[in-house]
């Protein structure tokens, strides 16, 4: 049997048109909260600038919110995957090191200091000046760690009852959540993106460090 008949065929013409118009809808969206803000645009002014009907916005993002954290899932998945798949010998606290150690969102991106800094100060003004945004950004974060608990209790055989796996997730994604506002802080202090990327490495390298003594022999891979 060849190799082309083995290989796993990628998505189908209707899957990559679906993926290109979730796209669009949602860099649309982006674009107009990054102009006026997010408050101020509805999700009809999203649809007509992206050529879609408002209930074909409403099929691929159940809420406006999630017209601009569309990529937000993608780090949920990233994250348990980190978890799960950590090599025998390895805790969570050190698949979750590896994990937020690596260069992620506008950090992991090519372009020049420039381009940065306007795309990470968008991000962050347009956050900052919605409660609503704020809002939504907690509730998933909360999702995150829910599910970052359960994957803990699973992998060490927790019973219902127990709360260890739970005050795991919450102090790995406290850790999370605590370098979000610090890098956000920075941004809007006028930063250069090169310095924040260094600031947020030994800012992240220090509070994993604080949960070494307590967790670096938790949940280990046998």
């Amino acid at each position: 049997m060849s190799a082309e008949t083995t290989t796993n065929p990628g998505p189908g013409l209707r899957e990559r048109k679906k993926q290109q118009t979730r796209l669009h809808i949602a860099e649309t969206a982006r674009r107009l909260f990054g102009d006026r803000g997010f408050d101020a645009v509805t999700v009809g002014e999203v649809a007509r600038a992206a050529d879609v009907s408002e209930k074909t916005v409403f099929n691929y993002f159940p809420t406006k919110e999630d017209l601009f954290y569309s990529g937000m899932e993608a780090f949920e998945e990233h994250l348990l995957a980190a978890i799960r798949g950590r090599e025998p010998g390895e805790s969570v606290l050190l698949a979750f090191r590896r994990f937020v150690l690596e260069p992620q969102g506008v950090f992991a991106m090519k372009g020049s200091a420039h381009e940065l800094r306007r795309r990470l100060e968008g991000t962050t003004r347009v956050i900052a000046e919605s409660p609503a945004l704020r809002a939504r950004e907690r509730e998933v974060l909360a999702r995150y760690t829910d599910a970052l608990a359960d994957l803990i209790a699973q992998d060490t055989g927790a019973a219902a009852e127990d709360v260890e796996p739970f005050v795991v997730a919450h102090a790995l994604l406290g850790v999370h959540r605590a370098l979000i506002a610090f890098v956000r802080g920075r941004v809007l202090s006028g930063a250069p993106v090169t310095r924040i990327a260094g600031d947020l490495r030994a800012q992240a390298e220090r509070a994993l460090g604080l949960l070494e003594e307590g967790l670096g022999d938790y949940a280990v891979r046998r």
